[in-house]
C-alpha cells in the first residue's frame, strides 16, 4: 500500500518529477535522461499500470483520492495530495483532470525484435508533434497496426501530449527507434516487407490500387505535417502510394491520413474502393 502525503510547499523536492511541466525542451531532455515519463489523467495512469510500467509516484488533488483509492491501495509508490493551486504551482497548468503520475521507463526492444514477428508497421519520419505521435498510435492500436518505428528526430511518444491525445495508446503498440535515416529502412525490407511512401503526389498510385491488405508484410511511412516525406525517404520506399482526394482537397493531417491508411492495411479488410463495388451478379 502506497503512503498518502499531503504537501503544501510546490518547492518540496518530493515533487521533483511533476515540475515544469509546460516546458517541452526542459522535458524533451530531461525525462528520458532521468528514466521517466508522466501519465495525466484516470485512465491513462491505469493503462500505464496495466502496461506493466512502474509507478514512481502520484500526484492528487483531494477529489481524485478517493477515485483511484484501488491503485493507491496497490502501488508501493507514494502519492502527493495536494490542493490545485499547488498541483498548478508545481507543473505550471491548471491540472483540471486532477491526477498525474510519474511512471519509470522501460528499455525500448530493438527493429529486429519487432520486425520478428509483426507483419503490419508504421514508419514515421520526422514527425515532431506530440499531438500527431499521439493520434498515429491511437489510430495504429485501434486499427490492428503491429509495431511503429521513428526515424532519429521524431518525437517522444511517452511526452505527457503524445501520451495523453494516445489516450495511452502508446502503451500498447511497441516501437523501436531507427538508428539510421534512412538506411535503417533496409532491415525493414529485408524482413520480407513492402515499404510503401504515403504521399499526395498525384502520380503516386492510390491505396486501393495497391490493395496493401492483400500483402503479407506491409510496412507504411508517415512524414512530417506539412513537408511530407523527405525526397531520400521516398527514393528508399518500394512504392509511393497516395489516398484519393475529393473537393479540391489536396492532402489529410497526417493523423487523419494514418487512420485511413491503416484500415487499408488491415488484413483481410477491402479499401475504399472495393467496399463500394457491386457484387458480381
Amino acid at each position: 500500500m502506497a503512503d498518502l502525503i499531503t504537501v503544501e510547499d510546490p518547492d518540496d523536492p518530493r515533487l521533483h518529477d511533476y515540475t515544469g511541466l509546460t516546458d517541452v525542451e526542459l522535458r524533451r531532455t530531461r525525462e528520458p535522461a532521468e528514466g521517466l515519463f508522466i501519465a495525466e489523467g484516470e485512465k491513462v495512469i491505469r493503462r500505464a499500470k496495466d502496461a506493466g510500467y512502474e509507478m514512481r509516484s502520484m500526484l492528487l488533488s483531494a477529489k481524485w483520492v478517493d477515485v483511484m483509492r484501488d491503485v493507491i491501495d496497490e502501488v508501493p509508490a507514494p502519492v502527493y495530495a495536494v490542493s490545485p493551486e499547488t498541483a498548478e504551482q508545481v507543473t505550471g497548468y491548471h491540472v483540471h483532470r486532477g491526477a498525474l503520475a510519474s511512471m519509470q521507463r522501460t528499455p525500448l526492444p530493438t527493429t529486429a525484435e519487432l520486425l520478428h514477428t509483426a507483419r503490419r508497421v508504421v514508419i514515421m519520419e520526422s514527425v515532431n508533434d506530440h499531438t500527431n505521435i499521439g493520434a498515429v498510435f491511437r489510430s495504429a492500436a485501434a486499427l490492428g497496426m503491429d509495431a511503429v518505428l521513428l526515424s532519429p528526430d521524431c518525437a517522444d511518444p511517452l511526452y505527457r501530449r503524445s501520451v495523453k491525445v494516445s489516450m495511452g495508446a502508446v502503451f500498447s503498440v511497441p516501437y523501436a527507434r531507427l538508428d539510421n535515416w534512412p538506411r535503417g529502412l533496409e532491415p525493414v525490407r529485408e524482413a520480407g516487407f513492402r515499404l510503401l511512401a504515403l504521399t499526395p503526389d498525384e502520380k503516386a498510385r492510390s491505396l486501393d490500387e495497391v490493395a496493401p491488405h492483400r500483402m503479407d508484410r506491409v510496412a507504411l511511412m508517415l512524414g512530417a505535417e506539412g513537408a511530407g516525406l523527405t525526397g531520400r525517404a521516398l527514393a528508399a520506399a518500394d512504392e509511393r502510394v497516395r489516398i484519393p482526394m475529393s473537393h479540391g482537397v489536396d492532402s489529410l493531417n497526417v493523423g487523419a491520413a494514418a487512420a485511413v491508411a491503416f484500415y487499408a492495411a488491415a488484413t483481410g479488410r477491402p479499401t475504399g474502393q472495393e467496399a463500394v463495388s457491386p457484387p458480381a451478379p
